[in-house]
């Protein structure tokens, strides 16, 4: 497998996430939209953003690792947000850099959104992985 990362100069500069991400060869992993939910059904932060981003991202580190996988072979990252505002975002790269790679970071899209399925959702987060055959 062979996984290019891009960031064409005439883009504009990244912080935390990469302009493109070709792959070659390999399985893609396609992980649903992780919310915080615990292994027992719980809400885990109520109200709180970060404790809610950490746990939606633990969350996909146990659909990788059930995959065969890590964050190492994440390649996109989409995150949906509640009320989006521009103070979220550093509160998102913090806790998103404990877990993709500073030197590779995946593709990435942020979203604000009106709501999620869930009322006390403040954040969903969905990942596509490759890893080598």
């Amino acid at each position: 497998m062979k996984v290019e990362y891009l960031n064409p100069p005439l883009l504009c500069p990244t912080y935390g996430w990469t302009h493109v991400a070709s792959v070659t060869g390999g399985k893609t992993i396609y992980i649903s939209g992780q919310v915080s939910i615990n292994e027992r059904g719980e809400l885990v932060g109520k109200g709180d953003l970060k404790l809610q981003t950490e746990q939606a991202f633990r969350n996909i580190e146990i659909a990788l690792t059930a995959s065969g996988t890590t964050f190492r072979n994440v390649v996109k990252t989409s995150l949906f947000v509640v009320g989006l505002r521009p103070e979220h975002v550093p509160i998102l790269r913090e806790v998103r850099s404990r877990f993709v790679s500073a030197e590779t970071p995946p593709v990435s899209t942020l979203v604000g959104v009106s709501a999620l399925v869930g009322p006390d959702w403040l954040i969903e987060i969905e990942a596509v992985a490759v890893i080598p055959e």
